[in-house]
């Protein structure tokens, strides 16, 4: 019998990177032709009723170290229909690299967390994946993936033959997930920090507050927490403001809480930029003054600044630590919930603090189009 350390060893000491993200969506088929298409991902393992999987169809997509996997239920019977029903399309598992999955799970349920799926075993000719998940904010869940024993292509049930062809258009170069974002209900925000200091080990990394982030209109409260694997996660919630916030909008749109986005690291993000505007990508836009306010504020950066002011890429600097350079996507789905972020980090480890006013500026631009500020 093994004998589980669970109350020495945290969960977050325990995890070892990004495996994949989830996302449950309403049509797999045409959300994986949109991530190759728009944002240059590659196809390259599929599961459906052609390997054996009669009750769902998943796509995994991949680019650098990313792993996108798309799911869509296939009988109205389906637990992924009523997900997506209730909340349109949205990533619903951050799944984390373990070197043991049941003694994370273990560690986690004995510190507190929920259980969303008791350690299971998948198995196939390449050996034996090892698996368990707990539940976290909204209807989000955590799935620690042992891969110990498994030298097959991501999961069994997936096959790497007859897949969709190889993406055209303009390279891209996403390499990384550099953080994931979740909005959590008002009042809630020291809760779900402590779920993951308590019970994952997470130590906070930031904290933002409804002075520091904030327009005429509206604000919110924001904390990151991350673990020394990298794992970084900022968590929102809604904060008094003339008008309905972003984070709100999501929560009442969304139908809860959930993943509000996903940022994805560079190393040219021009490169990236360009490539994903030639693709059909839209982007959020900062107001007209940005370029000349921030050329003025940090023109000593060398950077290629026409060509950032040319693609619409925000700036910032931290002193003592470098710039960072990041743009936003509009909403990805019909809802306006989950977007994307593109971030090129030049020694920063901060989140953009200075450009937060124009970025939710644009944001509510955007809400006030859908009626919705």
């Amino acid at each position: 019998m093994t004998t589980l350390d669970t109350t020495t060893t945290a969960p977050a000491s325990r995890l070892r990177g990004w495996d994949s993200l989830e996302f449950y969506v309403g049509n797999a088929r045409a959300t994986a032709g949109f991530l190759t298409a728009a944002f240059g991902f590659r196809v390259t393992a599929y599961a459906g009723p052609e390997t054996g999987r009669d009750d769902v169809a998943s796509y995994l997509l991949e680019q650098g170290d990313i792993r996108f996997v798309v799911t869509a239920g296939l009988t109205p019977s389906s637990p992924i229909w009523s997900h997506v029903r209730e909340h349109g399309d949205g990533a619903q598992d951050l799944a984390f690299v373990v070197d043991d999955a049941e003694a994370t799970y273990e560690a986690a349920i004995a510190r507190g967390a929920t259980s969303a799926r008791e350690p299971y075993e998948l198995t196939d000719g390449h050996g034996t994946l090892r698996l368990a998940a707990i539940g976290t904010y909204g209807e989000t869940k955590h799935t620690f993936v042992d891969r110990s024993d498994y030298d097959g292509y991501y999961c069994p049930g997936f096959v790497t033959t007859g897949l969709p062809p190889e993406p055209q258009g303009e390279a891209v170069g996403l390499a990384h997930i550099d953080h994931v974002v979740g909005n959590v209900e008002t009042g809630k925000l020291d809760e779900w920090v402590a779920f993951y200091e308590d019970v994952m080990g997470f130590r906070q990394l930031r904290h933002f507050d409804e002075n520091q982030i904030a327009t005429e209109y509206s604000a919110l409260r924001s904390t990151v927490v991350t673990n020394d694997a990298g794992v970084t996660m900022p968590l929102n919630e809604p904060a008094e403001g003339l008008k309905r916030s972003q984070i709100q909008e999501y929560l009442d749109t969304y139908r809860g809480p959930g993943v509000q986005h996903i940022a994805l690291g560079t190393t040219d993000i021009v490169q990236a930029i360009s490539g994903l505007r030639s693709r059909g990508v839209r982007f959020l836009e900062a107001n007209d003054a940005y370029y000349r306010d921030v050329r003025d504020r940090l023109g000593f950066l060398d950077i290629p600044w026409d060509a950032l002011e040319r693609l619409g890429i925000l700036v910032d600097h931290e002193e003592d630590e470098g710039y960072l350079l990041q743009l936003f996507t509009e909403p990805i789905t019909d809802r306006p919930t989950v977007f994307i972020e593109i971030i090129q980090r030049g020694g920063a480890t901060g989140f953009g603090e200075g450009n937060f006013k124009a970025l939710f500026e644009s944001i509510e631009k955007e809400q006030e189009r859908r009626g919705n500020l």
